[in-house]
């Protein structure tokens, strides 16, 4: 019963946690507030305490997540700039381990150089999810973001690795070497991303079956749907390969294939609502989790401290500082080795580092926040090794991890605005240019393929349709159709006619929900009538809003 209260608090908290931001007077960014929110449940007077189980919670909210992810980033645009990606979610993310562990080791007295990789590596991944709550939707210039969001994809995987290659070490469970760890590392993220590649086309293949058994139900469509990020991390990591990587090309190849399209209506409208508040309360639920481990962290670490001889607790705080820092510098520093190499080495197909300008490296640099994983994947570090002996130096670990991504979300959030501030994001005008074409194009093949319908409606002896009513019908489909094609204005008559099309009918679909909940309250229809009235105005006003 305590896990189920629990539950609803957190749900409830991240609720509530939307609605704090727009009615302060002053802009904080959503997951800073819903940290502090945390960090106030977990104070002793009101003792919301929640044990954190890193395994769990990798389980529960990092896959659908990432699927999420996975399933919202256009692959176009990720193969575009799979070079740019692949610099930054492993290239760097190596350079990160071995440098930034290094400089863990030399600056904290006694540190075992094991640990100091281990620290490394979980703070390597970045977390595109906080970087959106902290500066907003489209607030970075797409040239940034969509490399962002690729990189965040990816250096999961090779951070968790390196972390899981690190702790096996320090437990004497293997022996590390350059070669044994390089093809590690291949096998567990290409097998990943098979893993994720083949489990969603076994989906994809049994939807119709699940679809024909299921009556057409499009909750149990919805829930299988929802299940399949889970299942496709367990069964990786069941396999031993990576369970990330294995969500996100699940979630990629859902997004590629014709899965969703060919899916029934209702559970592709369905599946967005509910899709889009898991990834709320979901993304609520790691910072306001972060919030709850705060109090905790920070006492025992200080405590612990003072009962450590060769360290002070204040220095704790001055790692944390000088360690962030020198991740800024370290991604500033490769940023700008790449915009050169590119601009070098590259002249026939340079990278986008190359147009880059110092602003843009800085944008890039401080847009790298740390989230979610690299919290989990510090506080997985076990508590002893293999001979009983407490981990070295892991509650110091912990802290520092802590401290990094709550600094990391602070300077982004005072920095980031600044840098962003004059920034033209993108210009609307070849959006506008691709949407027009895409709409004529389509309404020229929607009008050959009306026309074909229609003689086969006029010959068909089954139909017995009145020629007068189908050219009547028809003529009206298709001279909307045809105003679409025959406007060449870029702000023309047929988009003023659409719009105002679209606020009549849903002016008129508005009328006829109030009109049906008189006459049930006059008793002249059925509650499941009006049920059913409703659910198909729901269905029509649906349509008309995702045009607008």
């Amino acid at each position: 019963m305590e896990i189920f209260f629990t539950i609803l608090i957190l749900t409830l908290v991240v609720s509530l946690s939307g609605i704090i931001t727009r009615i302060l007077p002053f802009e904080i960014p959503l997951p800073l507030v819903q940290i502090g929110l945390g960090a106030l449940l977990a104070l002793p007077k009101i003792g919301l305490h929640v044990d954190f189980n890193p395994e769990l919670f990798l389980v529960l909210f990092i896959p659908p997540l990432l699927f999420s992810d996975g399933w919202k980033t256009p692959l176009r645009e990720f193969l575009r700039y799979v070079g740019e990606i692949l610099a930054l979610a492993l290239v760097l993310v190596i350079i990160t381990v071995v440098g930034i562990g290094y400089l863990i080791y030399w600056i904290i007295p006694g540190i075992p150089l094991v640990a100091a990789l281990a620290l490394a590596a979980v703070l390597s991944p970045t977390d595109a999810v906080a970087l959106s709550g902290i500066v907003g939707e489209g607030r970075i210039p797409k040239k940034i973001m969509d490399i962002l969001q690729g990189e965040a994809l990816m250096n999961d995987a090779s951070g968790l690795v390196s972390l899981k290659f690190a702790i096996a070490v320090a437990m004497h469970t293997m022996v590390f070497t350059i070669g044994g760890a390089s093809l590690e590392f291949i096998k567990v993220s290409i097998g990943g991303l098979l893993s994720g590649i083949l489990v969603t086309w076994g989906y994809s293949k049994s939807l119709r079956y699940i679809i024909r058994w299921s009556g057409g139900d499009s909750v149990i469509q919805t829930v299988l749907l929802l299940l399949l990020p889970f299942a496709t991390y367990l069964i990786a990591e069941h396999v031993g390969v990576s369970g990330i990587l294995a969500a996100v090309s699940s979630g990629m190849t859902i997004g590629q294939s014709n899965v969703i399209r060919h899916a029934p209506l209702a559970m592709r409208l369905r599946g967005n609502n509910v899709w889009t508040m898991l990834e709320f309360v979901f993304n609520g639920m790691v910072f306001i989790m972060l919030g709850l481990q705060l109090p905790g962290i920070v006492s025992t670490s200080i405590m612990q401290a003072k009962m450590d001889p060769t360290i002070q607790a204040w220095m704790l705080f001055v790692y944390v500082f000088f360690i962030y820092v020198a991740l800024i510098m370290l991604r500033f520093t490769w940023l700008w080795l790449m915009k050169r190499i590119s601009l070098r080495l590259m002249q026939k197909r340079p990278l986008v580092f190359s147009t880059y300008d110092i602003r843009d490296i800085l944008i890039a640099s401080f847009a790298g926040v740390r989230g979610s994983i690299t919290l989990a994947g510090v506080l997985s570090i076990p508590l002893f090794l293999n001979n009983g002996i407490e981990f070295p130096f892991r509650y110091q670990l912990v802290f520092i991890a802590t401290g990094v991504i709550l600094l990391s979300l602070f300077f982004s959030f005072l920095i980031l605005p600044l840098l962003l501030r004059g920034i033209v994001i993108s210009d609307k005008t070849l959006q506008r240019m691709e949407e027009r074409m895409a709409r004529v194009v389509a309404a020229e093949v929607a009008i050959e393929s009306l026309c074909k319908l229609e003689e086969r409606l006029l010959n068909s002896q089954e139909e017995n349709i009145d020629k007068q009513i189908l050219n009547e019908v028809s003529a009206k489909v298709m001279g909307n159709l045809r105003r679409r094609i025959d406007d060449n204005s870029e702000a023309g008559n047929y988009s003023l006619a659409e719009d105002l099309e679209r606020r009549m009918r849903l002016n008129v679909l508005r009328a006829e929900r109030g009109e049906y909940y008189h006459l049930r309250a006059q008793q002249k229809i059925s509650n499941e009538t009006l049920i059913k009235l409703l659910h198909d105005l729901d269905l029509l006003e649906a349509l008309l809003i995702e045009r607008d």
